[in-house]
């Protein structure tokens, strides 16, 4: 028998525990029972050509690296998960919200999908998805995650409203999951292989049993990925049916430029639909996914539009107020002492934040890898997400493209050569680069040898 999803009643939550459901929920306020869910576009394939969602895209790093994904291109024509033109702060996120239901009132659903991670990111997350029901009572709120870290979030999520939350499942036994994720990183842990895939499914075995036990809704993303895991997702179907789920969306891989995976054939849509129909003798299945961007807005059979791009962009642009309450300055240094490294050779940054307690009056926060080069301009924006946190970054020298990409975000590059503290110390006040540290640099000479590091 296949499930047939065009109804919502099934994916509304519970209103009232059962003595029979092995995952009992506690009784949902009068506010969720009385909030409408068939107007969820995912979860209703009803209402996907009458209400809209939009996704706020506040969570630009990620825990994990998935073989079939690259988050660095973006085109406003390029449909799919991991994919966003700006990212926002959460207030930028909560005004821009407000901004685009004026335009769109139809949008029933706030979604938060990446471009990474909502719990790589929980700060920013939980603190969007607080603004918005703050402002918006009656908002669908849901979120896309891989699970790896949404454990500790759980009872909040339920006690902000959250209803729907989606996890990408793409194995159920280890040795194929270490085929499909190079990494994972649990805090500051990073794991390989089948270690890694163990630890991600028992989180995710974990997470949809609570969700569930909370009265959320759950739905469980698949991608097939042929040779990979494609015999392999009618036992995830029947594993997450165990748990409760409500609903699946087996997702035909896509082929991406830059990714482990980018040489390997999509399925054809007899796999697709194959798979599907096995799956769906276990769980209801989705049907009209259309591979939302993060920074998704509308109907969604409709892709964004210019407007609603440059929009984002403006909401995206960060005000003087905004920079100043950043806790962080970022610096690039070879031992740690001295600012003396160009922007573009820094394989990692350091960074610092104020510490009244330290003699110094800061203190060493932690170290972040800085983008691969080679990438062009997207090594740079993905160098500003990198930062979003610090209001400056001191180097020894940056060329004009990466200057334009950061500083546009807010962040300020400080040209200098010296120790590190009293370059923080000026940037904190707020006071000008003392001038026996102010870097001389104008433009590149005849010695630069076009090596791609920043100089241009």
């Amino acid at each position: 028998m296949i499930h047939d999803i065009s109804g919502a009643a099934a994916f509304l939550p519970p209103t009232t525990p059962t003595d029979g459901d092995k995952n009992t929920a506690a009784p949902l306020s009068p506010a969720v029972v009385a909030r409408d869910f068939s107007k969820h576009p995912c979860f209703n394939k009803d209402s996907h050509h009458t209400h809209g969602r939009i996704h706020l895209p506040v969570a630009p790093r990620c825990n994990l690296q998935c073989n079939f994904c690259n988050r660095k291109f973006d085109c406003m024509n390029e449909s799919r998960p991991g994919v966003t033109s700006a990212v926002l702060t959460p207030t930028q996120a909560a005004d821009y919200l407000d901004a685009t239901l004026k335009r769109v009132p139809n949008l029933a659903v706030m979604g938060i999908a990446g471009p990474g991670d909502p719990f790589a990111n929980a700060v920013e997350t939980m603190a969007t998805l607080k603004l918005v029901r703050e402002r918006h009572k009656d908002m669908i709120l849901c979120l896309a995650t891989n699970g790896l870290g949404i454990g500790p979030h759980i009872e909040n999520l339920a006690a902000l409203e959250v209803s729907h939350v989606t996890i990408t499942v793409n194995a159920v036994d280890p040795d194929i999951g270490a085929r499909i994720y190079a990494w994972i990183r649990d805090g500051r842990r990073p794991l390989r292989g089948r270690p890694a895939a163990e630890l991600l499914l028992e989180r995710q075995l974990e997470a949809i049993a609570r969700l569930k036990a909370a009265g959320i809704v759950v739905k469980i993303n698949s991608i097939i990925i042929p040779g990979i895991n494609d015999r392999h997702i009618e036992d995830i179907a029947k594993r997450m049916a165990a748990l409760g789920v409500d609903i699946m969306n087996c997702m035909a891989f896509l082929p991406v430029v830059g990714a482990e995976f980018e040489n390997l054939p999509p399925p054809d849509l007899a796999l697709v639909a194959g798979t599907r129909l096995k799956s769906g003798r276990h769980l209801p299945q989705m049907t009209h996914c259309a591979r939302c961007r993060a920074d998704a807005v509308g109907l969604i059979d409709q892709p964004n539009t210019a407007e609603q791009m440059a929009t984002l962009a403006a909401f995206a642009r960060p005000t003087a107020e905004s920079i100043a309450t950043r806790p962080h300055i970022a610096v690039a240094s070879e031992e740690g002492m001295l600012v003396n490294q160009h922007l573009g050779e820094a394989a990692r940054v350091l960074i610092f934040a104020q510490d009244a307690s330290t003699p110094s009056g800061f203190k060493f926060v932690e170290m972040r890898k800085t983008p691969e080069p080679g990438t062009g301009p997207s090594r740079w924006n993905e160098l500003a997400d990198t930062l979003h946190d610090c209001r400056a970054i001191l180097v020894s020298a940056a060329g004009p493209q990466p200057k334009r990409a950061v500083e546009e975000r807010g962040i300020r590059i400080v040209e200098m050569e010296g120790l590190i503290e009293e370059g923080l110390e000026a940037v904190f006040k707020d006071q000008p680069i003392p001038a026996s540290l102010t870097r001389r640099f104008t433009s590149c000479g005849d010695g630069c040898k076009g090596t791609g590091t920043g100089c241009s």
